[in-house]
């Protein structure tokens, strides 16, 4: 009888064993996924479209996109007009493209299919619109720091127009949304903190609660996977830690790099992170256990 029973289990003690390897195949060191320096030391964004292409600001220039393929080769998108230079970019459910333009505090908008840069929102307050976050809903969120006194706001782009959250937090720079809409993160790169606020129906926030402290370095650019986990670019330390929706560090991912600005999740499968680098100037890469909530 024991024996029956044991060859009974034997094929899903193996299906373990074969999952807890695959687990374990995840690297937790990047590899390079473009070449150093095809973009300046302002690389930033990244987002990735509906067709699998992945883009950043600043390809071999300021005030520039590129538009890196899935072999990681990269070539010029479109170059801003007026002096903008971008920062965050994200797209919509309908493809379309969305740059925060920090040097005329403005929200720039790509069309699907199109060549064509537009004014989508502008608020001559605003300090520098830095990362964006998009909502299931298509709500934007904007950081918005003020390096210069280490201070910054928190804004919402709505149907073209722009609404201020809160005002004289830290420097706020990495945003993002939880996979169902209900939850924004907002961090503070020079204070370290992480703040989560609820999302009320109108778009609004409220309920601002810490999230997460560290005690060291910078933080950047943020994303989240389907499963909650937020995954957190730690500049000036070259890593990239995951932490889970109640805060705990999950992995922690090392980088070649030491400045990493920002992450975005691309590939087949969403599963593959791609990272900016600005002291490379280039993409470094890894896989995550989960797909991205978005691209």
């Amino acid at each position: 009888m024991l024996k029956k029973t044991f060859l009974k289990t034997l094929p899903l003690l193996l299906l373990g064993i074969f999952y807890s390897c695959k687990e374990e195949q995840l690297s937790n060191k990047s590899t390079d996924f473009t070449k150093e320096f095809l973009f300046t030391k302002g690389i930033e964004g990244p987002a990735v479209d509906r067709k699998g292409n992945l883009y950043a600001v600043n390809f071999q220039k300021e005030g520039t996109i590129g538009k890196v393929d899935k072999q990681g080769k990269a070539s010029l998108f479109i170059e801003l007009p007026k002096n903008s230079i971008g920062n965050g970019i994200r797209f919509d459910k309908n493809d379309n493209m969305f740059i925060a333009d920090y040097v005329n505090h403005t929200i720039l908008q790509v069309r699907k299919d199109e060549n064509r840069v537009r004014i989508y929102a502008s608020d001559s307050t605003m300090n520098q619109p830095n990362d964006l976050a998009i909502a299931p809903n298509g709500n934007l969120y904007a950081s918005d720091p003020n390096w210069s006194n280490n201070t910054g706001n928190l804004w919402l782009i709505k149907d073209e127009k722009i609404t201020l959250l809160e005002k004289d937090m830290g420097t706020t720079n990495g945003v993002e949304v939880s996979p169902n809409g209900k939850k924004l993160y907002v961090n503070e790169s020079v204070q370290r903190n992480i703040w989560v606020f609820d999302i009320n129906s109108d778009g609004t926030v409220t309920n601002k609660k810490l999230f997460k402290k560290f005690t060291d370095f910078g933080m950047d650019g943020m994303r989240c996977d389907t499963q909650g986990n937020l995954y957190v670019c730690r500049y000036g330390k070259g890593t990239v830690v995951m932490l889970s929706p109640e805060g705990k560090m999950l992995r922690e991912i090392k980088l070649k790099g030491k400045n990493v600005t920002n992450i975005a999740f691309g590939g087949k499968d969403k599963k593959q992170c791609f990272v900016t680098v600005s002291d490379r100037g280039c993409f470094e890469t890894f896989f995550a256990k989960f797909p991205g909530r978005s691209f």
